[in-house]
């Protein structure tokens, strides 16, 4: 038996990166997945490969009636909804504050935060008749610590995660957990998307990416979508039944703190500074 055996799961942003691997590892589990995304290629072709447990619905989620649409073709389909996972994501204007054009804080605005606020607010009327569901929305590390010159995508990550606790007090009383991932540095295709790369060209240069990530973090590994979606199935799953409003981090360490090496090579730095000799 698989821990999703029967739910009905949709995931925005679900043809590609973190949003592909949830796909596959849910339908492994057992659950039948709704794949929502606008590449309408990529989503063909992996549900395709998942099988009969899985269907396309393109939606762009800047739109609520595509959201809507989305939600309400998967309750006609499946008769019912037991998972939201809201994931579609892009980029943002990287640059100086005054750089960045209104158009385009709108746009990571649209895509991040509303597209996340739509798939809670269409989603909410049916779990509420149910009597139950869950909730997961992506967020990201960028939404708890500064990151210079990251401007809209670190604000709307950080409305993400106060947005998943606010809608988790407001539905616990009608059995409906919502909780939200914040992942780190994770190996997909959204880096070089951002430079305007292909699918093709990104993905044959994913082994360059995953050498560089090895050591972006305290755990001194590539961060990879499936660990992303091994957290999400743990808050899709029974086994976090007593979970709502957490931010769920996963980014091997880099949150937490310094690890030594970084902390004495800083120190050797002061030292040097203040004409020291260095210490053990």
């Amino acid at each position: 038996m698989g821990k999703l055996d029967d739910r009905v799961v949709v995931v925005t942003g679900g043809a590609s990166g973190i949003g592909e691997a949830i796909a596959r590892l849910f339908v492994k589990e057992g659950a039948r997945v709704v794949v929502a995304d606008i590449q309408d290629e990529l989503g063909q072709k992996l549900v395709e490969r998942l099988g009969r447990s899985a269907t396309f619905i393109h939606s762009d989620v800047s739109l609520e009636d595509n959201v809507k649409g989305m939600i309400d073709q998967t309750v006609d389909s499946y008769g019912h909804l037991d998972c939201v996972v809201n994931n579609a994501g892009m980029g943002g204007a990287e640059g100086e504050i005054e750089s960045i054009s209104v158009a385009a804080f709108d746009r990571a605005m649209a895509i991040l935060l509303r597209g996340v606020f739509l798939g809670m607010k269409h989603a909410a009327p049916v779990m509420k008749r149910q009597g139950k569901g869950n909730i997961i929305n992506i967020s990201s590390i960028a939404g708890l610590r500064g990151i210079s010159q990251n401007h809209p995508y670190s604000a709307a990550k950080a409305a993400v995660i106060q947005l998943t606790r606010t809608v988790a007090m407001e539905l616990a009383q009608y059995q409906i957990r919502v909780n939200c991932i914040c992942p780190g540095m994770i190996v997909t295709s959204i880096f070089g998307k951002f430079k305007g790369m292909s699918n093709p060209d990104i993905e044959s240069k994913k082994e360059n990416l995953i050498r560089l990530f090895e050591r972006a973090q305290p755990i001194q590994r590539a961060g990879l979508p499936e660990d992303v979606a091994n957290a999400a199935l743990w808050l899709a799953g029974d086994d976090s039944s007593f979970v709502t409003g957490h931010a769920l981090v996963v980014d091997g360490g880099t949150s937490a703190g310094q690890v030594w090496s970084s902390q004495m090579k800083f120190k050797a730095r002061i030292e040097s500074a203040l004409g020291l000799e260095p210490s053990e």
